[in-house]
């Protein structure tokens, strides 16, 4: 009995060193080759002397030996500005003496901080890693992006009036100011914000055919751009009195909120988008707003607010598609907090839940008027004709609602279109923002 249990033991033992050895082969044939998931890794297009976020892939070994790698370096050097780490190991000119044995592998990661390259457009930027193996065989894999040089603001106040029309974009970190009493005018500018950044307007902001969103240019994941990714930065704030604010032909996108306007200001928008909130896409506290061809979209907080105040919508599109929105946001919130007059044509108002607007008289001792006028709205029928006025109110059995007046509303991969598509009655209508 024992010779068979000593028997079977050494048998399991040479199975064992046999296979550790087998493991631990490795050869200098030339065929042998590493594995990459793509002869090039391409990075997203990033800022100049500002870090990239961490691309990360494998190096496989699919073949029957164990293969040695001699070096692994950057062709140039470092000097396009990429920075690896592969299987642990910083590379600061050179690794060498690696070892990857047969069906395993080496994780590198790859960061990039590009410096200005003295163009107005984003530049080309390639630099090859390059593997020399054991055998003599030198493989390598291309790491590509994008390089835009941007200006950049540091905790910026404009205290005199100021205009900026700029070719390069402008990163702005900290709290873009514009003091009361000054006016800042902007034209064909892109301003990038940075985490936490924002605009505080206590004068006057003029903007023509501007964009304002989040700085990362570059993929939270593989599927997922961060310009679909809303909260990147605080939004716009027209504090207490600030006057004669007028915003044409903008972009504002992927806020916390998008625009708050406080008690008394006044802001004109004139075919604005503000798209992808994080909370309200704006709100205004009795203060005077006006909106015409405008589209407020997809926001975890209800699209637009009215709380008191004069409110001018004509013309504009209110589509509440956030995802994994709850019961409670909706496209459109009005309620006389204080007085209230509410004018709104030619506009619709519609949005995944079955009733997207709300509106609410909360206080009998300030006024509450409201009118809408050739309207479709995603809410019950309201039976008075003299506040409504040849609406068509949307219901969810309606064949054309919701989704369906828009090109493309794609939750799953936070894609949007929303411009009319033909079959909508407020394409056919002329009802609602025309893009």
């Amino acid at each position: 009995m024992m010779k068979r249990i000593f028997f079977v033991l050494s048998c399991c033992c040479i199975v064992f060193f046999a296979s550790c050895s087998d493991d631990d082969h490795f050869s200098a044939d030339q065929s042998l080759m590493l594995t990459f998931p793509s002869d090039t890794i391409r990075m997203d297009t990033v800022f100049s002397r500002v870090p990239s976020s961490t691309r990360s892939f494998w190096v496989h070994n699919y073949s029957s030996d164990g293969i040695r790698i001699s070096e692994v370096l950057l062709e140039r050097g470092g000097e396009s500005g990429f920075r690896v780490n592969v299987d642990g190991s910083y590379l600061s000119n050179v690794i060498t003496d690696l070892e990857v044995r047969k069906g395993d592998s080496l994780m590198v990661f790859v960061e990039l901080t590009a410096s200005e390259n003295g163009s107005v457009e984003p530049q080309h930027v390639t630099d090859n890693l390059v593997f020399r193996l054991e055998s003599g065989r030198v493989q390598h894999v291309c790491l590509s992006a994008y390089s835009w040089d941007a200006l950049t603001m540091h905790d910026v106040t404009v205290s005199s009036d100021t205009a900026i029309c700029s070719v390069q974009p402008i990163i702005v970190y900290g709290t873009l100011t514009i003091a009361e009493g000054a006016t800042l005018s902007l034209q064909n500018t892109s301003l990038f914000f940075h985490d936490g950044a924002g605009m505080e307007i206590n004068g006057t902001l003029h903007a023509d055919s501007c964009l304002f969103r989040g700085d990362r240019l570059d993929r939270m994941f593989s599927y997922l751009p961060y310009d679909r990714v809303s909260g990147q930065w605080r939004g716009l704030h027209f504090a207490c009195g600030s006057r004669n604010n007028i915003l044409t032909r903008c972009e504002i996108r992927n806020p916390s909120d998008g625009i708050l306007c406080d008690s008394t200001s006044q802001l004109q928008m004139h075919d604005v988008v503000v798209h992808n909130c994080q909370g309200v896409g704006l709100k205004a506290v009795n203060a005077s707003v006006s909106l015409s061809y405008c589209r407020l979209s997809n926001t975890m907080g209800d699209c637009l607010i009215a709380e008191g105040g004069e409110m001018d919508i004509n013309r504009c599109t209110l589509a509440q598609f956030f995802p994994l929105i709850g019961s409670t946001q909706v496209a459109f919130r009005f309620s006389n907090k204080a007085d209230l007059v509410l004018l709104c044509d030619s506009t619709l108002m519609t949005g995944y839940a079955e009733d997207v607007i709300f509106g609410n008289e909360v206080d009998t001792l300030h006024s509450y008027e409201y009118y809408f006028a050739d309207c479709i709205l995603r809410t019950s029928a309201v039976d008075d004709t003299l506040r409504f006025q040849r609406v068509i109110w949307e219901k969810p059995a309606d064949t054309v609602q919701g989704t369906k007046h828009f090109r493309l509303v794609d939750i799953n991969n936070m894609r949007y279109d929303f411009r009319l598509d033909s079959i909508s009655p407020a394409y056919q209508l002329g009802i609602g923002r025309a893009e």
